[in-house]
């Protein structure tokens, strides 16, 4: 090499550590760029929520606040007269009527939706075919997409004439409004059930087989204990959305301002009263407020529910 000759620069070498340099540029752009939106769609989240709360708990506070109707009064009394004038004794405003009928046809839905969702979740893990598995995620699908009006006007077409030709009364009832609900539950719960049974370690079922067990005995003795919390928090979801169903229930259960006395009889829930009253109420006046009210009730129950479900899940898959 001649003395005062320098080599010429590698361009290879310099594209590629270019070439290098602008990926990394880019990948930490996108980073960014993703974790930015992450965080301004989690932020969002967190904002809606708080706002929804605070909004529903002002307006449902406002009863008490603003109109100074007594705690115990609006939620122990039967007495339902917003409008009443006060010459014949004012305005009641008594929700028991409602809380009562909204938690005795959830629970009845629930108490005979949950038993067959469970047991239709333990056909579809462990003893249908493949077929038959096939045949049966779609159908839950289904089931869990038909919009809850079409669950109503089934229900008042078919349901409601055969109570009150077979069994008696009016046929808007209870037994009408919890057996629309019963079905409407059904894919949620069975839904949870089935993902909680398909999450078990195999090596559990394998060592019940390898002990002896027949396969009844391993679902019933292994499989449904190990699965419980997972079970229940199928359970408490699908009392959730029996909770806070409105349009359907509405449709067949009767919507009359009375406690029943028994499953024939019509009654009203804290949703049907919702839905049926908020269009005609001024905005600020004492029934409007009461109408959130119930509202708040509503939203307390869901975080009851969340509650239940995070106590449940947080005491694991097996005890």
């Amino acid at each position: 090499m001649h003395e005062g000759f320098s080599p010429a620069p590698d361009l290879n070498n310099i594209y590629r550590t270019t070439d290098k340099r602008n990926i990394q540029g880019r990948k930490r752009c996108g980073e960014l760029l993703g974790r930015s939106v992450a965080f301004l769609a989690a932020a969002l989240v967190v904002v809606l929520t708080v706002s929804i709360i605070y909004f529903i708990g002002s307006k449902g506070l406002a009863i008490f606040t603003v109109h100074g109707v007594r705690f115990t009064e609006f939620l122990f009394s039967t007495h339902w007269w917003p409008d009443r004038p006060l010459e014949e004794g004012g305005p009641a405003v008594g929700s028991l009527t409602f809380i009562l009928g909204s938690l005795l046809v959830s629970l009845l839905a629930v108490a005979v939706s949950a038993p067959l969702s469970v047991i239709v979740a333990v056909f579809m893990v462990e003893i249908a075919p493949v077929w038959g598995q096939r045949v049966l995620q779609p159908a839950i699908e289904i089931l869990a997409g038909i919009p809850s009006v079409v669950y109503g006007y089934v229900g008042l077409s078919l349901l409601v004439p055969f109570i009150r030709n077979y069994l008696g009364g009016e046929g808007f009832s209870v037994l009408a409004g919890f057996i629309v609900l019963s079905i409407m539950i059904l894919p949620t719960i069975i839904s949870v059930s089935t993902d909680s049974l398909r999450a078990l370690p195999p090596q559990w079922k394998e060592a019940a087989l390898a002990l002896g067990s027949t396969r009844w005995q391993t679902i019933r003795l292994v499989l449904v204990p190990a699965a419980r919390s997972g079970l229940i928090t199928a359970v408490v979801l699908g009392l959730a959305r029996a909770f806070g169903e409105a349009l359907a229930v509405q449709m067949v259960i009767g919507n009359t301002r009375t406690i029943p006395h028994s499953l024939l009889d019509p009654t009203i829930t804290l949703t049907s009263a919702i839905t049926m009253d908020m269009g005609y109420t001024i905005m600020g006046s004492l029934w409007n407020s009461a109408l959130w009210s119930m509202g708040l009730i509503l939203l307390l129950m869901s975080f009851l529910f969340i509650m239940v479900i995070r106590v449940v899940v947080r005491g694991g898959m097996v005890r």
